[in-house]
C-alpha cells in the first residue's frame, strides 16, 4: 500500500518532536506561568548606566500546593518587546529556549523563594537604545528551565520600559575639549601679542 503524503508528514513531526525531546531542547511554549514579577523604576526613558530596576517577584498562588517542590533558583532577564524585535533577526523569538534572542541580558541568578522577593539592578552601560520588559525563569537542580514569569501579559505590551544607550561621547570629554579650544585661542593671541612686542623692540 502506498505510503500517503499525509502519514509520511505526520511521522516526519513526530520524529523531530522526539530528537528535540531527546536533545533536550525546552520549548518556552511548555512552561507553566509560575511566578508573578513586577519592575518598579522611575518615569519616562531609562538611561543605561545611571538608572536602577527594582524587580519583585512570588509563586503564583493559583498553582496546586506542592508545585514549587523541584523549584531550585530563578534567573532573571532583560528582554526585547516586540516593538523592538521588528525586522531585527537578531532579536527574533523562538520557541526553543536555547535559540529564543528575546531575552539576551542576564540580571541575575539567585535560590529560589516562594515569597518576599526583590533585586534592584543598576542597567548596564552597554545595554541598547530599544524596548524592555523582565521575565524571570524557573530552574530545576539541573539549570534547566521548568517555569517563568514576567511583567508584562502574554501579548508583551502591557508594562513596557525604554532604555536610552550611553552615546559614543561623554561629558567630560567635551568639557575637556572646549577647555582645550579656548587654551588654544588664548595662546594664539599671546603668541601674536608678543610678536608684535618684539617687533616694536626691535625698531
Amino acid at each position: 500500500m502506498a505510503i500517503t503524503t499525509r502519514a509520511i508528514f505526520v511521522a516526519t513531526i513526530v520524529i523531530c518532536s522526539f530528537l528535540a525531546v531527546c536533545d533536550g531542547e525546552i520549548l518556552f511554549s511548555t512552561l507553566k506561568k509560575s511566578l508573578i514579577v513586577d519592575a518598579k523604576h522611575r518615569q519616562g526613558v531609562l538611561m543605561a548606566g545611571e538608572d536602577t530596576l527594582t524587580i519583585n517577584w512570588f509563586l503564583n498562588t493559583t498553582l496546586p500546593a506542592g508545585a514549587d517542590s523541584g523549584y531550585k533558583s530563578v534567573k532573571l532577564q532583560l528582554c526585547y518587546a516586540p516593538i523592538s524585535q521588528k525586522d531585527r533577526a537578531w532579536r527574533k523569538t523562538e520557541d526553543h529556549i536555547k535559540k529564543d534572542k528575546t531575552c539576551q541580558f542576564k540580571i541575575v541568578t539567585v535560590s529560589y523563594k516562594s515569597s518576599n522577593n526583590n533585586y534592584t539592578w543598576t542597567i548596564k552601560r552597554d545595554i541598547p537604545t530599544a524596548t524592555y520588559f523582565v521575565r524571570a525563569y524557573v530552574l530545576n537542580a539541573n539549570g534547566e528551565e521548568i517555569g517563568y514569569g514576567q511583567n508584562t501579559d502574554e501579548k508583551k505590551v502591557d508594562n513596557l520600559f525604554s532604555i536610552q544607550a550611553i552615546s559614543g561621547r561623554h561629558a567630560t570629554l567635551d568639557i575637556c575639549s572646549i577647555v582645550f579650544s579656548a587654551f588654544s585661542v588664548v595662546s594664539l593671541f599671546a603668541f601674536f601679542y608678543m610678536e608684535k612686542r618684539k617687533a616694536k623692540a626691535g625698531k
